[in-house]
Formats: C-alpha cells, structure tokens, sequence
C-alpha cells in the first residue's frame, strides 16, 4: 500500500486581528468504495455475517413488508460542497492537460480543512516522476482558484495571494508580509522603517491585512474526513510486469448459514411457508454469485487497465496512454456501460499514488497514416513545446500552420481542436502573440 503522509504543522500564524477567523471545519470527505470481493464460501461457517446488511438468520426481525428500518437507505445524504470538491470542480475548468490535471488533483488532496497545502513537493514530484519545477508551475495555477489565498503553504504566502487577488500587492506590502512577527510584537517604528512609509500609509496597511482571511478553506461544508481505501493494489512482480489484487481488509464477508436454513425448511408445513423458505434462500444464493461475479468484474477490469497503463506505473504522468472504455470493454469482452459502473467510485493503489479507476481514461487523436493514436496530452505537450520556441525561431506559429506541422508528423487533427488545446493553455492568439512582441 502507498506510504502515509503525515501531517505538517499548522503555519505559524501571527496573533493578529483577522476579520475572518472562524475555525469551522471544512475536510475532503470521499466515500470508500462500497462494492468490493468477500468469502463466498457457502458452509465454511455455521452463521451469516454481513457488514450492514441483514442475513438471513435476520429477516425474521424486519418490519412489515419486510423492510428493515435504517433510515439511511431510504433518505438521500445532504451533502453541502466541501473544500475539495470546490477545487477539484475548478481544476476540470483549468485547462489542465492529463498529466497537468492529475498532478493538481494530488495537490489538492492534501488541502487541509483551512485551505493550506500540506505536502512534501519534492516527495511528491519523486513520486510523480516529474521536475520540482513542473510541480510549482501546476501549484501556481492551482493557487489562482476560488477562494483567494488557497492552497499557500504558508500564513504570509496565504495573505499575499490574497492580496494579488485584489491587485494590491506591492513592494511594501511584501515587506509587511516579510515581517509579521514585528507586526505581531506591535513594533510599528521597525515596521515604517522596514516597509519604507509613514505612518498614515502604515495605518491602511495593516487594516488592509486584519480585512483578511489566514484561512480561507473555513466556509465551507464540513464533513468528517475520510481516508480513500483503495478497492485494488497494483505492486510491482517480481518476476516482472505487475501484480493486481483486490484489497481483502474493504471486502464484506458474506456467509449463508445452511444449518439455520435446515432448520427453518424443516419447521415450514404449509405449501406457503416452503415456498417463502426457498424463495429466501434462493436470493441469498444469488446474492453471494452475484457480489463474486461482481469483485471478479471490478479485478478483471482493473488488470486491462493496468496492462494498458503499463508505462504510467513505470514512468509516470508523462506516460498515459490514450485509452476509453470502449477499448477496455472489447478488450475484456464486456459491454461498455458495465465498465463504466465498475470504475465509477473505485480507486487503485499504484506506485505513483492512489488514483480513481476513471482518471486512466485519455482522450485519443487519430494519426493520418493509419498507425497509432496519439494522446491528447501528448499533442497538448507538442503545441504548447511549438509555441515556447517561437521566440528561438523568430516565427509566430498560426493555428493552421501548427495544424500543417502536426499532419506532417502523422497527427491528424481539426484546426478548431488545435484551437481548442491552446485555449486550453491558456496561450493567446497568433495575432495577439505578434503584438505582444512587437510592444516587446
């Protein structure tokens, strides 16, 4: 199983008069996957066990109709939006590429309930296989989302994000945010001197700092936090490639006790209450073959995965193939929708951390020479790689002379998609580029 990562130390916050304080909760609160493998074992032991569910040694406890009455099963959850799940919905809108996105979605699950980042970034770029540099680029972008001031490592860096949201970031502010334990100390005189005002220019400063936040994650839904328990296990074997399992420590076991169902069978004298008894014990039956069909599913679907994703496990984020469930389910020789539900909620331990099942799926861009697709992240990385070099070349690269190259390297693609991908980038047009150079 993937290392825990043990939590930093909360920043040292300056004992300041913050308009904004509130300490109310705000964590990730991800379900653990539900559906899982279990001992179906039929006479292994002489009772039922299930894990929140009735056996049948307890349907005769059930209400009228044969209902039981946990209330969770028949209301909906009320959910309110948590911390994470706000960032994650912004880093689907980020123009992120594949690789950019699951980069971000790692920083942000370790956002803490107050908004902070708390993660180890060389430790994690190891782990991502990608440059420090790389990861503080992603982390830049991630720290422009709603709300200002999210995911700073730190009390001076939180406020100063909020500060460039409101565009009043500045020389002498830096030097405030540089110097909050002067401010603490309430050493004013350092402070002027230090920031290079008076007293007056001082006086809005520090009301402009104390009209703050330093943690800008507490208006948001509070839930209990969970840790994600991983449905699957993917470690490197031995003897080569890789070892898929399921995770035994999440799987309900589930028995039918066949001594209570002799009993009952043997007690029933009408035609009724034989066919009840029967009926009853049919159902469990089915129920077991079909939650073991079920787990066999969710393994066998997680092993094409991982047979695709081959150079993901090995080299990281870089490496994702494109892949859709169509290719999985021809490959497994399964319906397209059942893979779907399988890798709906479903995570995977993998050398390179803890991914949902669905986050291994890649858009495809077919090659105009009739050989192997081409990822999407991949032609991103090669238009954006295009555009950087332009100062080198001296050339301002339209959309359909970029269109031209990439056909010529055997990509084929629409004009609007590249379009579409340096939107994405956030890279502008070739006629804003060429007037941004020229006022250059």
């Amino acid at each position: 199983a993937p290392a825990e990562t043990s939590e930093a130390a909360p920043p040292p916050e300056a004992e300041l008069s913050f308009a904004d304080s509130s300490d109310s909760r705000s964590a990730a609160a991800l379900d653990a996957p539900g559906d899982a493998l279990y001992d179906a074992a039929p006479g292994e032991r002489n009772e039922v066990q299930a894990d929140n569910q009735p056996g049948i040694g307890d349907w005769s406890r059930a209400g009228k109709g044969g209902s039981f009455e946990h209330d969770d099963y028949e209301r909906p959850d009320e959910h309110e939006l948590t911390l994470v799940e706000h960032l994650q919905a912004q880093a689907l809108l980020a123009g992120f590429t594949p690789a950019e996105h699951a980069v971000a979605l790692s920083l942000i699950d370790s956002v803490d309930e107050g908004g902070y980042l708390r993660a180890d970034l060389d430790e994690m770029a190891e782990r991502l296989n990608i440059t420090l540099e790389r990861l503080e680029q992603v982390l830049h972008r991630c720290q422009g989302f709603e709300p200002a001031g999210v995911m700073a490592r730190s009390v001076p860096e939180c406020l100063k994000l909020q500060l460039i949201d409101r565009n009043r970031f500045d020389p002498a502010m830096a030097a405030l945010l540089d110097n909050l334990d002067l401010l603490a100390r309430r050493d004013l005189t350092a402070l002027r001197k230090v920031c290079g005002v008076d007293q007056e220019d001082l006086a809005e400063m520090i009301a402009e700092i104390q009209g703050l936040t330093p943690r800008p994650g507490a208006g948001f839904g509070s839930e209990p936090a969970q840790t994600i328990i991983p449905d699957v296990f993917v470690r490197p074997d031995p003897a080569g490639g890789w070892k898929v399992e399921l995770n035994s420590d999440t799987l309900p076991r589930l028995l039918m006790d066949k001594r209570y169902h002799a009993e009952v069978s043997a007690s029933a004298r009408s035609d009724l209450d034989k066919t009840f008894v029967a009926d009853c014990a049919a159902q469990a039956s089915w129920l077991v073959k079909s939650l073991d069909q079920r787990a066999r599913t969710i393994l066998k679907v997680a092993s094409e995965i991982v047979r695709q994703q081959d150079a993901f496990m090995a080299f990281g984020v870089e490496f994702l193939r494109p892949l859709t469930l169509k290719m999985v389910a021809e490959a497994i020789e399964m319906h397209e929708s059942t893979v779907s539900r399988v890798t709906s909620n479903k995570y995977i331990a993998t050398p390179r951390g803890v991914f949902e099942l669905k986050f291994f799926f890649t858009a495809a861009i077919q090659s105009s020479d009739g050989g192997a697709t081409h990822s999407a992240e991949a032609v991103r990385h090669r238009i954006k790689a295009m555009i950087d070099a332009e100062d080198v070349t001296g050339e301002i690269l339209s959309d359909d002379r970029i269109v031209e190259i990439l056909q010529e390297s055997g990509i084929d693609i629409a004009r609007r998609t590249v379009a579409k991908y340096r939107e994405a980038l956030r890279i502008p047009s070739s006629v804003e580029r060429r007037r941004m150079r020229k006022a250059a």
